[in-house]
């Protein structure tokens, strides 16, 4: 082998090893900054949420309409799952429906009552409202509910990839679906405890199984027919 085909040899050998060592610290500076992810940057966390609901009041109204009712009652459908909290009932003060509204204010306070809020957990409260306009009885009151940051925050252009991360945005529409989809948020602190088997119930159930006394309702509706 000639000495010019050896240095070369060498050479080649020597950028191998370098080429190498550049990719492994190339790696490892990536490595490093990957820890970013959708669950850290958009975290669902556990907050109070005031749930709030304005109620139309006309000037010359004078008791709570149906249309009123079912309103109030899918609006207090959820109360008390995150504890008995206070219920705020606010009535304008200086507006054309002020005394319709003070008087309809009695009627929610009553129907509050039968819906199971406590007598000390109600409160009536007036606040200032436009002279030119009727303005609604709110009805307000807090719970704990699960909840991540606002979304649509863009603080960097999308092409930008260089350092192969997330984007400022990934991930929050489905954390915010998420929180949203939780019926009790206080499931995502630990699990609940069980409630006890019924015992009889089972044994009968398993028995009938055994011994093929299953209803034909049961293998018509679990059977595919193609």
């Amino acid at each position: 082998m000639s000495i010019h085909r050896s240095g070369r040899l060498v050479f080649l050998v020597f950028m191998a090893a370098a080429a190498m060592a550049g990719c492994a610290k190339r790696d490892s500076i990536t490595v490093g900054a990957l820890p970013d992810d959708y669950r850290t940057n958009h975290p669902i966390v556990l907050s109070e949420k005031e749930q709030v609901l304005d109620l139309p009041v006309g000037v010359f109204s004078y008791r709570m309409t149906p249309q009123q009712k079912m309103s109030l009652e899918g609006f207090m459908e959820h109360y008390g799952e995150s504890g008995k909290a206070v219920v705020t009932v606010l009535v304008p003060s200086g507006s054309p429906n002020e005394r319709a509204a003070s008087r309809l204010s009695e009627d929610i306070a009553q129907f509050l009552y039968r819906r199971g809020v406590p007598k000390g957990h109600l409160q009536v409260l007036s606040y200032d409202a436009p002279a030119e306009q009727a303005s609604p009885v709110r009805v307000s009151y807090s719970v704990v509910a699960a909840t991540t940051g606002q979304c649509g925050r863009w603080p960097e252009d999308l092409l930008d990839t260089t350092e192969n991360k997330h984007y400022a945005n990934f991930g929050c529409a489905y954390q915010n679906n998420l929180a949203a989809q939780i019926a009790n948020p206080m499931d995502l602190l630990g699990p609940r405890k069980t409630t006890p088997i019924d015992a009889e119930n089972r044994d009968t159930a398993i028995g009938r199984y055994k011994a093929g006394q299953v209803a034909d309702e049961f293998w018509v509706r679990s059977e595919v027919e193609y």
